[in-house]
């Protein structure tokens, strides 16, 4: 079992548990939940830099990222940054988030908040949504079709954009459909957790033009993104980078102003 087999599986159980605990009438009472929200695709559509920038605290491939900054702080920061969006982890047991991260964020930034998860079933669109979401991430390698199809039209019922998440042309070709706004091809093998910018590149020319496209993980250079926008790249998801430095703010600040030169 593989280190995503591993997740996926700790997934099941743990939103079974968290359903006997708090009802779906309870997370639709939430303030947050009838709150307008706003578009990343939009957002990437419109950015100079089409940066979504992480709060990522550990991962399973790098351990302790960083431990010390307040999820608060970074939003506000990344904002101020310029970045299109911001993307928070949710995940507990492995990436070290959770949904009051998310909630954190969404008191802090007007900026479109992407739910960065294992997303299995739908009562983590109703969570999310709940608890101040935007967007959220649904990975095509541990969905079937179906499954894509249900989830990603009812995160459109809920207002919530959605970013489907693919590392081959295989899981490309079953997910393309019309309740998705934006493909998101991730540079790391979720499998080998090893990383390299040519798959968002073999595949750019299969995906259409009615999607924003968006290249995820290992961007840590300003060529790397200059190299992706000719591919058709307009969104790139950094996470380590920011987050490895003791003030991912002003990290992301510089690395915007270097970008725009």
């Amino acid at each position: 079992m593989n280190i995503l087999d591993k997740i996926v599986a700790d997934k099941y159980i743990e939103v079974a548990l968290k359903q006997s605990l708090i009802p779906v009438k309870q997370l639709e009472a939430s303030v947050l939940f009838d709150s307008p929200t706003t578009s990343l695709a939009t957002a990437l559509k419109a950015s100079k830099t089409g940066i979504i920038a992480e709060h990522k605290r550990r991962s399973p491939s790098k351990s302790i990222i960083n431990q010390n900054v307040n999820v608060w702080d970074v939003a506000q920061h990344y904002a101020d940054a310029g970045v299109a969006g911001m993307s928070v982890l949710t995940d507990s047991k492995y990436f070290g988030g959770s949904l009051e991260d998310l909630l954190l964020a969404r008191s802090s930034t007007h900026l479109p908040l992407l739910r960065k998860e294992f997303i299995i079933d739908e009562y983590q669109l109703i969570e999310a949504k709940a608890h101040g979401a935007d967007v959220i991430l649904l990975i095509a390698a541990i969905l079937t079709r179906d499954k894509i199809k249900a989830l990603s039209e009812f995160a459109k019922s809920l207002n919530l954009d959605v970013l489907l998440e693919v590392h081959n042309k295989e899981e490309l070709d079953k997910s393309l459909m019309p309740s998705l706004d934006m493909l998101g091809v991730n540079n790391r093998n979720l499998k080998t957790f090893e990383v390299s910018t040519a798959i968002s590149k073999e595949l750019s020319e299969h995906i259409p033009d009615d999607f924003v496209k968006v290249s995820e993980s290992g961007i840590s250079s300003i060529e790397a993104i200059k190299d992706l926008k000719q591919y058709g790249y307009e969104g790139f998801l950094i996470g380590e980078n920011f987050m490895k430095t003791d003030d991912p703010g002003s990290s992301a600040t510089e690395f915007i102003k270097k970008l725009a030169l």
